[in-house]
């Protein structure tokens, strides 16, 4: 094949081109799991009769237990905290490599990293710890000290040091031998980061994604409910804390959420604009949804309405004595297919089979 000086660099750039897309797609297909090796040692307790380092597992969830034999080592299911685009929380139950520390290994999942940033991109999620923090964590009778390298002190803002304080106390307080949580700083204790978050004292599990309370409710008078929502995206469910007047059950909730979220370009609404609720019964632990007629408009989301049907099933069941969902329109049943409770509101595998079969049936829908 004779070619001219031009020719010849074109083939020769197109060649490269070639190797290189064939390089990364290899290298993407053979890239390891994200890394959990700390960068220090987990310090022994002070305390000899202290109990082992991360025992239980994580609170409605199966950690602790096998979670699949495949591969070259068992997994166990942990819960991860993120956050979205616009600062929610996003608890997600994720399989990890069962290992000795796993509160620690679920911590370190939460660091920025090629690997863990990869991780949560698939997901349409972000991590929340800044970039080669190293996590020194040690848990007796309760309490999780743990010690953030001074990458912490470089945060963004304020609500990117708030978050990070969060998901750490969250993600910890998921397992049952731990209630209340520590910070130090590069090893010093510090009454707030650089930004003005507070890290004084010991933190409990406390509300996610809190909303700001309306007008018309007294404070003196509330209490945080927990509400879900779908994330814009589509792709997994928000939990939001709202307040609202004392006493409630699950009528309020069902109520406040065909409010919709507090701010409707950040989350989606459960259901469709114009949809109302006439009444709520509850009957042999069966909760019965009867909507006005505009609920059938939920098929005309681009995922045909299941992440709404999911929160919807969340919400209700949170509630003692609330097994199921049924769901009426006009005082007629609706076949919404199946309302079975979720294992837990974010499965990081399922997340994942979801957002590819809701594009690509965005994509071959020609009607």
């Amino acid at each position: 094949m004779n070619l001219s000086g031009n020719q010849r660099r074109v083939y020769l750039l197109a060649l490269g081109l070639l190797v290189l897309t064939v390089a990364l797609v290899c290298a993407w297909m053979l890239w390891p799991k994200p890394a959990t090796s700390p960068a220090r040692s987990e310090p022994q307790s002070a305390e000899p009769s202290a109990q082992p380092l991360d025992a239980g597992e994580p609170t409605g969830a199966s950690a602790g237990a096998p979670a699949e034999a495949g591969g070259d080592a068992q997994k166990v299911s942990t819960i991860v905290y993120y956050q979205d685009n616009y600062g929610y929380l996003v608890p997600v139950m994720c399989s990890v490599p069962m290992e000795d520390g796993i509160a620690k290994a679920t911590l370190n999942r939460m660091v920025q990293s090629v690997g863990n940033d990869m991780q949560a991109a698939r997901l349409g999620l972000r991590t929340v710890l800044p970039e080669n923090t190293k996590i020194d964590l040690d848990i007796a009778n309760g309490l999780a000290r743990i010690d953030l390298s001074k990458e912490v002190l470089n945060m963004a803002d304020a609500a990117a040091e708030s978050n990070m304080v969060s998901a750490i106390v969250q993600a910890l307080t998921e397992f049952d031998s731990v209630d209340r949580v520590e910070f130090l700083i590069d090893g010093q204790k510090r009454q707030t980061l650089t930004h003005g978050t507070s890290v004084a004292g010991t933190f409990t599990r406390g509300d996610i994604n809190l909303e700001s309370a309306e007008p018309t409710v007294s404070l003196s008078a509330a209490e945080p409910m927990t509400l879900y929502f779908p994330a814009d995206s589509g792709a997994v469910i928000v939990p939001v804390t709202r307040m609202v007047r004392q006493g409630y059950d699950v009528n309020t909730a069902v109520m406040e959420l065909a409010k919709g979220p507090s701010n409707q370009d950040m989350l989606e609404s459960v259901v469709p604009a114009g949809c109302g609720l006439i009444d709520v019964n509850v009957e042999n632990g069966v909760a019965k949804l009867n909507f006005t007629g505009e609920f059938v408009n939920l098929v005309q989301n681009s995922d045909g309405g299941r992440m709404a049907l999911k929160a919807l099933v969340l919400t209700c069941t949170q509630f003692e004595g609330v097994d199921s969902v049924e769901i009426y329109v006009d005082g007629v049943k609706y076949d919404a297919g199946d309302l079975g409770v979720p294992t837990f509101m974010n499965v990081a595998d399922s997340i994942v089979y979801d957002y590819i079969q809701t594009q690509s049936a965005m994509i071959f829908d020609f009607d």
